[in-house]
């Protein structure tokens, strides 16, 4: 990777685990100069599959993702150019026909339970944290999350998170926390954690900005 790629920040961690309030103070530190690529955006179209069957389905495994797609979009992200990333439906479990166009910023968040699991998107990742939590802390805001956001019942969302959650989250999630760079305990509330973070970010962006400049000379 040369200097003058953009930062490519991966942010992993379990369901309801903070991630999304780490990708927010990241975004409000940097401002126009972070853009995120979320790897929710990314789950595979189910529509033709009957909405009972739809409800069933395993979207914690890797292979609910369209991957391919995915780190398509990273690298040309990474070469500077702009993606139209997916729209999907979590209420219907479909990918709309909208996409929404994510222009090349200096920093590139990625974010996502699996964005660790797999090597080809470690690759190309300059910077790669996972946020942890306590197992309950993290089903509490899974539960709320998918009650007021997502359309679920309490017992869909109980029996889902029984039968493929968790055991997903300990069969792919958790392992890759061996690649992180940085750990972040306790998600959202650890202030010092994401203070480094955001320090270190900004270092980086520093550099990046002079090698561009020079570039230009």
């Amino acid at each position: 990777m040369s200097n003058t790629n953009p930062i490519l920040v991966g942010i992993a961690g379990g369901t309801g685990s903070g991630k999304t309030t780490v990708v927010r103070r990241i975004l409000e530190a940097f401002d126009e100069d972070v853009i995120c690529l979320d790897m929710d955006s990314y789950y595979r179209d189910l529509s033709e599959m009957p909405i009972e069957e739809r409800r069933k389905f395993n979207f914690d495994h890797p292979d609910a993702f369209d991957t391919e797609l995915f780190i398509e979009h990273l690298q040309l992200l990474s070469e500077g150019q702009a993606v139209n990333k997916p729209v999907y439906s979590f209420a219907e479990s479909v990918r709309t026909a909208e996409v929404v166009e994510v222009k090349p910023a200096p920093i590139v968040i990625v974010e996502g339970i699996l964005v660790l699991a797999d090597e080809r998107v470690r690759d190309l990742l300059e910077v790669k944290i996972f946020v942890d939590a306590d197992d309950d802390i993290r089903f509490i805001r899974r539960l709320e999350r998918d009650v007021a956001e997502r359309g679920r019942t309490l017992e869909s969302v109980i029996s889902q998170y029984q039968r493929t959650v968790r055991p997903m989250h300990y069969s792919f999630v958790e392992p890759s926390k061996r690649y992180a760079d940085v750990i972040i305990p306790r998600g959202g509330k650890n202030e010092i954690a994401i203070n480094m973070v955001v320090a270190d970010i900004t270092s980086r962006l520093t550099h990046f900005k002079v090698s561009n400049q020079l570039d230009l000379i």
